[in-house]
């Protein structure tokens, strides 16, 4: 397989603004991208929901280009690590999952990265691993071995645990485990660069440590950019449920890049398409509406095609732009015993009874043209309500 060292083809790559940093400098990196020796790479995930969101998607995406340079690059899904929990920027313990939690998010994690990947590449796929394949097979005595490598005072230099016992919250043992497994996962697979968000900086280097004491091998450490609001400075993240989920329909998704706020354009522009630096910019003097529209297609197309972004755009423009009703609109049947309110929460249209009186009383809600004012409004017969922005639902009564 020959690599591909052309330098401006690489510091392309690192040009938009998606690599925050390079461990141990970019030089000595730059050194090898363009040595001709072919470079195996990972970036990992923890499936602990259902769905990646864009923020992830970037990160495959760089590491796409990478491998289309030559080098190997391998999907990690930790779907043992997911098991104990990252404490990576956590105020609080997370939830464990169970080996069911696990594998059912898994399966649907795979087939939402094909589309960021060139599997058909037949000289040089992307791998895709799971690291349970080394890490349930360690003993006891391999953790004690691994725990050796690392001080409790190293650990409690993380951000999160200094936080947790200044607040006297609890910090368990088994969160000191994680960053061994992530370390461990480099080691297992033998690696030279592992791509990571910013967050995971303190596992990769964990990893970059007993690579070096078992393997006497350097790692690199390419730490990208977390995708956020720049103005609120809230992240795109799969644990709290907020920002644009991979998984969804074209028409959903097209949707969902729209109702993003417009402050989002920039950074979605750079870290999620490809489109020029120029061209953006270009664009983005179009005005927000327009811009945001370009940025959705592009995404959608990514996703799901172009025949797909041109029919999600069309309905878009059908239903937003000029006051229409969604082809698909989601269907509730109200029971007899049932509030409005306790089936759209039942349904996941509104999260509680007090997003709804909100939502209500902020004149968010319309049946037809008429704004409902009512918290405890419920229909007499079947009708079609607005909630909020971009949100239509069919009650059936």
């Amino acid at each position: 397989m020959k690599v591909i060292t052309d330098i401006q083809r690489i510091e392309e790559i690192f040009a938009r603004g998606t690599v925050v940093d390079i461990l141990p400098t970019k030089a000595e990196l730059l050194k090898r991208l363009t040595s001709g020796e072919r470079l195996r790479m990972y970036i990992g995930f923890d499936p602990t929901s259902t769905a990646l969101h864009l923020g992830h998607a970037k990160n495959i995406m760089f590491a796409e280009e990478l491998r289309q340079l030559g080098h190997e690059v391998i999907i990690l899904f930790g779907d043992f690590t997911a098991q104990i929990g990252d404490p990576s920027d956590k105020a609080a313990t997370r939830k464990q999952l169970t080996v069911e939690d696990v594998k059912k998010n898994v399966a649907g994690w795979v087939a939402q990265v094909k589309p960021l990947l060139n599997f058909d590449d037949k000289e040089n796929p992307p791998l895709i691993k799971y690291n349970s394949e080394w890490l349930s097979k360690l003993s006891f005595t391999d953790v004690v071995n691994l725990a050796s490598n690392f001080t409790v005072q190293q650990m409690l230099e993380r951000d999160m645990f200094a936080k947790r016992l200044k607040e006297n919250t609890p910090i368990h043992l088994h969160e000191f485990m994680y960053p061994l497994m992530q370390g461990y996962d480099s080691v297992a697979m033998d690696v030279d660069i592992e791509i990571c968000g910013t967050d995971q900086t303190f596992n990769a280097l964990a990893g970059r440590t007993l690579l070096k004491r078992m393997k006497n091998k350097d790692k690199f450490v390419i730490a990208l950019n977390l995708i956020a609001n720049p103005k609120t400075g809230e992240l795109m993240s799969k644990s709290n449920g907020t920002g644009v989920f991979i998984d969804q329909p074209s028409n959903s998704l097209f949707g969902a890049v729209m109702s993003l706020p417009d402050p989002m354009l920039e950074p979605l522009f750079l870290n999620c398409t490809r489109i020029s630096t120029t061209e953006k910019d270009s664009l983005m003097k179009e005005g927000p509406r327009q811009a945001k529209a370009h940025l959705a297609f592009d995404i959608v197309k990514r996703f799901h095609g172009e025949p797909a972004a041109k029919s999600a755009e069309e309905a878009f423009e059908k239903t937003f732009a000029k006051g229409g009703v969604p082809e698909d609109i989601q269907e509730i049947q109200l029971g007899a015993d049932e509030s409005l309110a306790e089936v759209l929460i039942k349904s996941g249209i509104v999260e509680s009874k007090t997003e709804w009186r909100r939502l209500v009383l902020d004149g968010a809600v319309k049946n037809d043209d008429s704004k409902i004012t009512d918290p405890n409004f419920t229909p007499t017969e079947t009708v079609v309500l607005k909630v909020g922005k971009r949100r239509f639902v069919k009650i059936i009564k």
